[in-house]
Parts: C-alpha cells; structure tokens; sequence
C-alpha cells in the first residue's frame, strides 16, 4: 500500500532529524526526502516545520516504544533481560556503522531550551516509554514502583551509551552500560504471576 502524502513527509522529516537534528533540517530537504510538493507540505502542516518536526517525533517515538519490551521478551530473569537488551543495541548500532537510530533524543536534547511545544512532546514521548517498559515489567511480576525504576534506569542507560558510541565508535559504552544496568536487577525473576521482586530489588 502506497504511503500518504502526510506519511511521506513525517517519514522524511523524521530520517532527516534522525541525520541532521532539528535546526539543520530545511523546508528545502523535507520537500525534496518526502516527494510532497511545498503547496502540499503547508496544506498538511500549516504550522511549518515545528509542526512537521513534532509530527515526525511522536510517529518515531511510538515506534522506538516497543523496542525495550521486544528486546526483554523471553527471559525470565530481568538482568539477563537487560543484558540482551544492550547487547542487541550494540550488534545493531555497530551493522548500521554507528549512526544515530532515533531522532527523539538528538531533537531533545536540541531543543530542551529553546522550543517549548518540541519539548513537551519529546517530554510526552519519554514518559511514554518509560510507561511502557514500566507496564511490561508489571506484567511479568514486578512491583510497579521497582518496575518504573527499572524502566526509567535501562532508557537512560541506553540514551547515554548511544551519545557515546555514536562518538566513540564504538559498542564498549552499550556494553558496559548494560552489564552495569544488568548487575542491578539479576536475579530479579520475572514471571505471569504476582509481583515478587520488590524485596529482593530493595534489599540491595
């Protein structure tokens, strides 16, 4: 099925964001990645290229929203869980030759100070992901305030490794890290039945 002209242009202001972050991008290059005529881009966005960017953010944010919990499937120990997280964010970014593989933390970080709608909606997209991985670790037994500290503390985690590896080339921060991240929580177990961690989590 073919993309919609409104698709087509949050699709290639978000790889141009991706790329460039927020202040690089032009009008010129949306019209040009997306295909849309410059008419089409203002019929569909009439608030510009803030309005454009803020689009692009939430579409990629949801869906960077399901990459913790896929990642943690399948494990019944929330360290390990971790651990392949990281692991699997590492072979990924060194495949891809250590480019930047989400717009939101770059144009966040961007922008923190000088445009408030981009702000909040980056703001609204963390807490989504937090919320998320939060539910997922619920899910499978863990008490929801632990649950919210870990998936708080993987995302940052995970923010922070990517800034670092992008610069450094290298997966050596993704992988220290995760095992740093991982430490904390093994022998969490995760299971379908009640919260059972709580205590081991907090006795630490």
């Amino acid at each position: 099925m073919s993309r919609s002209t409104r698709e087509s242009i949050v699709t290639a202001t978000a790889e141009l964001m991706r790329r460039q972050g927020y202040a690089a991008v032009s009008i010129k290059q949306i019209v040009a990645g997306s295909g849309a005529p410059i008419g089409s881009i203002y019929h569909h966005f009439p608030g510009g290229k803030s309005q454009i960017a803020r689009a692009a953010l939430v579409d990629s944010g949801a869906a960077y929203a399901q990459l913790v919990p896929t990642l943690m499937e399948g494990y019944d120990d929330l360290g390990d869980a971790i651990a392949h997280a990281f692991d699997a964010a590492a072979t990924t970014m060194e495949s891809i030759g250590f480019a930047n593989m989400c717009p939101v933390s770059t144009v966040a970080g961007e922008v923190a100070d000088s445009d408030e709608s981009l702000r909040v909606a980056a703001a609204e997209i963390f807490e989504s992901w937090v919320s998320g991985a939060a539910e997922f670790c619920a899910r499978r037994g863990v008490e929801a305030d632990v649950a919210r500290e870990v998936a708080i503390s993987v995302i940052c985690a995970l923010e922070g490794a990517f800034v670092m590896a992008r610069t450094l080339r290298s997966t050596e921060p993704l992988l220290a890290a995760g095992a740093t991240v991982a430490h904390r929580y093994r022998g969490v177990r995760l299971t379908e039945g009640p919260a059972v961690a709580a205590a081991m989590v907090k006795s630490r």
